[in-house]
């Protein structure tokens, strides 16, 4: 799919909800009622609905009703950013915030500002994202626009999404599907954009059989709606989650479908991208002629409406169909715009992609010099960009952190104003205790006992609280081992120890970090499934427990990345463990269910302190990139293996540096002591 900026957002899905909006109009034989006519034809002919608009727009007198007006000029954004003008599409949402500025009206104002919410998503920063719609929620919480509050909901459906909080994702996007009964106009066609809206949602799940359920659903109302524009978008979710399913020729009859009918609907940008959907399928079944015929033809589509995205998706698919078929020298014609314009973008999730799939392309070509060099770079990216994600992760996680601080000192303070108004109540029953005599101060007695009782068992079970938030901070829920930022705070202890204990030893039993990764686990998760993969990383996390001593740790490093600390490691016993480790996992196929899948690891490992270097020449963070490389190296020469760093054999100030830049020459050159240590014969997973 193609990205899509601030002002895609705000033409499209602002105005796709406001299209099907009820107009508070006495005069519907008027203005409203030809407003409404053209919001129709905007659903069947998007280019002459367009001409209406404009036509429309230009003939309102000066006092018309401003609802009205606003209504206008959003179906107008929809209408320009549908037909690939995104300039007119935000000079319609200018129009649209001066109009409500002046009028002062805000939940309009409201509305538009949703846009600032995703821009705080975008620069990494959820939680004031959230508290930004929570804002808008509390100036619309009245509104009789109940399109404004579909509008507010699908917000809420985006930004849980792009946290992973698919529940909450859900419960909105569930919430924005309710409301739709409550509209008086174009109820039907709502209910099938939210439907659209939660297939599309399914599919990110990654719960495409799911998504295709929703779709038949909304696919059964479009008969009461004359659209072709919400067929084209049915189709073209349902077409995305038959391939994700790998049923290719129903998927390939679907976009069909969506071309149809978005070239029906006069919807160049949506043609544009389903022409390069359909190119991208031919080019994942191998069909690198017919892929290139249809790319050529989304290029062209893209290039009348100057639509940027769609421009250098096309040509990355021409590029890779060219590839495909060995014409790498007209391929990197392509290929080479496309590259140097996401490197001007500074996206280096996607430079390390389109990277990664250049470096295989001159691999099928056999071109090893040209793919290696591409494969380096993509080595490069992929560690600044892991960086980059650690980075982000523990900004995170001290964000919650804090958060959850803070809680906690509320609570506490609530508990200490309930101890500080139990010792008032105290002394006054010491008063009445005093009056009352003995029998009194018995049954006081009885009561303060009671209550402290109480009190007691509600401490007792707030320290188990708190024993358990600490406890899950720390691990990982699916393995339950232990977690990244568990492994952050060991070494940052470690750091600080690091003298003591080296004053203790005589050097010779340093530590050892080694980094694995499973072999193919995005194979194992596409063949048996997620709940599989997750089976998989749960039996890998018990073996390698089993296959380590008590006083090493076990960690959860990302996805199915793992990592093993092992302290004061003899060197006689580094090569026996990793051998055991190896042979723990890939010895025995894991078996989920009626299935039998085999596992192996890949793995890198090295020494801290390494070779003698001090830990201020090459420290933890730097011992753990190199074991990176060295898996990274496994993975390049078969999988299945783990290479070790043993010794440097030359100066440090001379192998650092190059061991810094270019692990394999390093290598290569005899700089540095490598031993490989292979894992288990087991079934090649394809």
């Amino acid at each position: 799919m193609s990205k899509t900026g601030k002002h895609l957002f705000l033409s499209f899905m602002l105005s796709s909800a406001l299209s099907c909006a009820p107009f508070a109009l006495a005069d519907q034989s008027g203005d409203a009622a030809r407003l409404e006519a053209i919001q129709l034809l905007l659903e069947r002919d998007n280019q002459a609905a367009l001409k209406q608009l404009k036509e429309f727009y230009s003939t309102l007198p000066a006092d018309v009703d401003y609802q009205l007006r606003i209504d206008t000029l959003f179906e107008l954004s929809h209408a320009y950013g549908d037909a690939g003008d995104t300039a007119q599409s935000d000079a319609s949402v200018a129009q649209i915030k001066d109009l409500a500025q002046r009028r002062n009206d805000l939940e309009t104002l409201a509305l538009l500002s949703i846009a600032d919410a995703y821009t705080l998503r975008d620069s990494g920063k959820m939680q004031a994202a959230i508290a930004k719609l929570d804002e808008i929620a509390r100036v619309l919480k009245t509104t009789k626009r109940v399109e404004y509050a579909i509008r507010l909901e699908i917000a809420y459906t985006g930004l849980y999404l792009s946290a992973s909080k698919f529940d909450q994702a859900l419960a909105h996007n569930l919430a924005a599907l309710r409301l739709t009964d409550q509209l008086t106009q174009h109820r039907t066609l709502s209910k099938i954009r939210r439907l659209d809206s939660l297939a599309s949602m399914y599919f990110t799940m990654q719960n495409p059989e799911k998504s295709l359920v929703v779709v038949s659903e909304a696919l059964a109302l479009t008969s009461q709606v004359n659209s072709p524009r919400i067929s084209a978008n049915l189709r073209q979710t349902q077409a995305m989650a038959l391939a994700e399913l790998k049923r290719y020729p129903e998927a390939l009859v679907a976009y069909e479908r969506s071309l149809q009918s978005s070239r029906d609907a006069n919807l160049p940008r949506l043609e544009a991208l389903t022409l390069s959907n359909i190119a991208d399928l031919y080019l994942r079944t191998h069909n690198f002629v017919k892929a290139e015929q249809v790319a050529r033809q989304a290029l062209k589509k893209a290039t009348d409406i100057n639509d940027e995205p769609a421009i250098y998706n096309a040509k990355a698919n021409i590029g890779f169909a060219l590839g495909g078929q060995f014409k790498i020298n007209q391929a990197m014609e392509y290929l080479n715009p496309v590259l140097a314009h996401s490197r001007e973008m500074g996206d280096k999730a996607d430079i390390e992609a389109t990277v990664g799939e250049i470096g295989r392309m001159l691999e099928r070509a056999k071109l090893y010099r040209e793919a290696l060099e591409y494969t380096r770079e993509q080595q490069k990216l992929s560690d600044e960009v892991f960086r980059a994600d650690r980075a982000k992760t523990v900004a995170t996680l001290q964000e919650q952190f804090d958060a959850d601080q803070r809680q906690k000192q509320i609570e506490l303070l609530a508990r200490e104003n309930q101890i500080k108004d139990a010792d008032l109540k105290n002394g006054r029953l010491q008063q009445i205790i005093t009056l009352l005599g003995a029998t009194v101060t018995i049954f006081v007695g009885i009561f303060i006992y009671m209550l402290y009782r109480k009190v007691k068992q509600t401490n007792a079970k707030l320290e188990e609280v708190n024993q358990q938030l600490e406890f899950h901070s720390v691990r990982d829920p699916l393995t339950g081992l232990h977690n990244r930022r568990s492994f952050l705070e060991l070494m940052k202890t470690r750091g600080d120890n690091i003298e003591n204990d080296r004053r203790e030893s005589d050097g010779s039993n340093p530590d050892c970090l080694m980094i694995l990764d499973i072999d193919h686990f995005k194979h194992i998760n596409d063949t048996w499934g997620h709940a599989a993969g997750d089976a998989v990383l749960v039996e890998v996390a018990k073996r390698l427990r089993s296959a380590v001593r008590d006083s090493d740790q076990t960690m959860r490093w990302g996805g199915e990345e793992f990592l093993i600390y092992s302290p004061r490691t003899r060197p006689t016993q580094l090569t026996p463990m990793v051998e055991r480790v190896l042979r723990s996992i890939g010895s025995t196929p894991v078996v989920v269910g009626s299935h039998t899948i085999p596992v192996t690891v890949s793995a890198g490992y090295i020494s801290l302190p390494f070779s003698g270097v001090s830990e201020q020449q090459c420290n933890w963070e730097k011992a753990m990139q190199f074991a990176d490389m060295a898996l990274y190296l496994g993975k390049v020469n078969g999988r299945n293996r783990a290479y070790g760093l043993i010794s440097l054999l030359q100066p440090a100030e001379v192998v650092l540096p190059v061991l810094d830049q270019d692990f394999s020459a390093a290598i290569k050159n005899d700089m540095v002591e490598v031993v490989i240590v292979h894992g288990p014969k087991a079934e090649t997973l394809k």
